[in-house]
């Protein structure tokens, strides 16, 4: 298992357009990525379910990536977040 915390800098935390884009990219791997607010884990493919964390901004979420592809999916879901998020 590949996991990483994250402190969200988007000014409007994960909303419409960055979940979104976050269940797109999670679509590429194999492995199962779940993204953790206070103790609620939620696949990253279950848009809504991603946008009712609410996850604002200054907010710290744990990310999880479980399967066969985690050493490639797990850096580059670090990657994203730091990039777009």
């Amino acid at each position: 298992m590949y996991e990483f915390s994250y402190t969200i800098k988007d000014p409007v935390g994960i909303h419409a357009r960055p979940a979104g884009l976050l269940s797109k990219e999670g679509k590429k791997y194999k492995s199962t990525i779940t993204v953790d607010k206070d103790g609620n884990p939620v696949n990253v493919l279950k848009l809504m379910a991603l946008m009712k964390l609410g996850v604002k901004c200054g907010e710290t979420v744990t990310v999880r990536v479980e399967g066969e592809d985690e050493a490639t999916a797990g850096p580059a879901m670090e990657a994203f977040f730091k990039n777009n998020l």
